[in-house]
């Protein structure tokens, strides 16, 4: 059976992780600079499940605390994972409606823009909706990400057959 190098690593991370320490399987996120791992932890025990301001309190005291708890351990998965699959990885929790992320990677990315799209990014910036060109520029990609996300999951999994297929192809 072939599996592709996101089902490779997740299996990996979900056979690695402490089983007690997620409600349920961690998400596994993977791209070329980075593996982000996040898992759902139990709601604190006699706290409400909503999203009042005292739920969302006792969620984050929740995180803070998980976060402490496994600091070293965390440590240890993540120097053997990017050891063994070349990237960084960074964690995060989630606890009720309530998410945190303790690390991440925000990658340099290369890019030439012509005058009218500068010009988009320099509004933004006079707007003060972003403090920089970089800032509107990831902005803009979260916006688009956010009104196209069925589209790009589309893309992955066609993505993902053409890969299946290639794998299984002759040999060169």
């Amino acid at each position: 059976m072939i599996t592709t190098e996101q089902e490779q690593i997740t299996g990996w991370i979900h056979g690695r992780l402490p089983d007690d320490w997620f409600v349920e399987p961690a998400a596994v996120t993977v791209d070329r600079d980075e593996i982000t791992i996040i898992g759902r932890i139990a709601v604190p025990e006699g706290a409400a499940e909503d999203d009042s301001a005292e739920a969302r309190e006792a969620a984050a005291g929740r995180i803070s605390r998980f976060r402490e708890d496994t600091r070293e351990q965390r440590i240890r998965i993540a120097r053997e994972a990017q050891h063994r699959f070349e990237r960084k990885v960074s964690w995060g929790a989630t606890c009720g409606s309530t998410r945190a992320l303790f690390t991440h990677v925000a990658a340099p990315v290369m890019t030439r823009l012509r005058q009218p799209e500068r010009q988009v990014l320099d509004t933004l910036v006079e707007a003060g909706v972003a403090r920089s060109r970089a800032d509107a520029l990831g902005w803009c990609v979260r916006l688009v990400g956010e009104h196209t996300e069925e589209w790009l999951e589309q893309l992955r999994e066609a993505m993902t057959s053409v890969q299946k297929v290639r794998d299984e192809g002759p040999g060169l």
